[in-house]
């Protein structure tokens, strides 16, 4: 354990060696919020409720879920390892005295709580700009089980970008696997609209994939909503996270033989 603690300090300290990256990352926050109050303050018009949001409760929902979703740094994952496979570089992976999967953890959970304080202070700094009502939950049970699922949301997705990666032993480039990915988790975790706007057949169904408790399940529980899934989400994303654990363990071991890199 505590190997992998030093590797999620290192990486943490590493981000400061990457400002532009900050600030990119910042940024995006911040064009997310805006572009939400444009949309919906036409939207709402003069209208006091959409679907049982308020305006004040729609940005509130916007805000976090942005914030949540750019804490998200698994993007990364996929990215190094095809880029180490393709390169012949992978193999310092497969010699280093940690667990493949751990390792990416680490280093994923160490880059995420290092930019945890700057897209907070861009939260704040536009929930005071806007002049917004921000609407959150005074439930400290609630509050836990958001941060509590969105924590397992991350692992989740830190495990899904490790098995794309895993691909690129077997295919010769997976840009077209990981555009698809995020076309469908622009929409899947609420970060377009809301998912109650949805059917609620659809809406449902969603409930049993992992993508609905990634941001859309925790901003709900976080402005007050939604209480009633919590259980449901601590029993569908470890199902999940297990599910990919064993995948991952069976996609390495059989397609490792196929890795002819050199040097580390």
């Amino acid at each position: 354990m505590k190997k992998y603690l030093e590797i999620s300090k290192l990486f943490f300290k590493l981000q400061l060696a990457w400002r532009f990256d900050i600030a990119i990352n910042v940024f995006l926050t911040i064009v997310k919020i805006v572009s939400a109050y444009l949309i919906w303050n036409n939207i709402f018009g003069t209208r006091e409720l959409v679907s049982g949001f308020t305006f004040h409760t729609m940005l509130s929902y916007y805000i976090i879920n942005s914030f949540l979703s750019q804490l998200d740094m698994s993007d990364r994952v996929s990215n190094e390892i095809s880029f180490r496979i393709r390169g012949g570089t992978f193999s310092k992976y497969m010699v280093i005295p940690a667990n493949i999967q751990g390792y990416f953890v680490s280093q994923t959970f160490g880059t995420s709580v290092f930019y945890l304080v700057f897209n907070l202070i861009a939260a704040i700094v536009w929930i005071f700009i806007f002049q917004i009502k921000f609407a959150i939950t005074n439930n400290p049970f609630h509050i836990a089980a958001a941060l509590l699922i969105a924590l397992l949301g991350i692992l989740f997705m830190i495990q899904l970008n490790y098995f794309l990666g895993l691909l690129t032993l077997k295919f010769e480039d997976i840009y077209l696997f990981l555009m698809i990915k995020n076309n469908i988790l622009l929409f899947v975790t609420g970060v377009m609209i809301p998912l109650v706007l949805l059917p609620e057949k659809i809406v449902g169904a969603m409930k049993f994939l992992p993508f609905y408790y990634l941001t859309y399940l925790p901003s709900m529980l976080f402005i007050g909503r939604n209480e009633g899934e919590i259980l449901l989400g601590f029993i569908v994303l470890p199902i999940w996270i297990v599910l990919f654990l064993l995948i991952n363990k069976y996609t390495y071991e059989m397609l490792r033989v196929r890795y002819d890199g050199v040097g580390i």
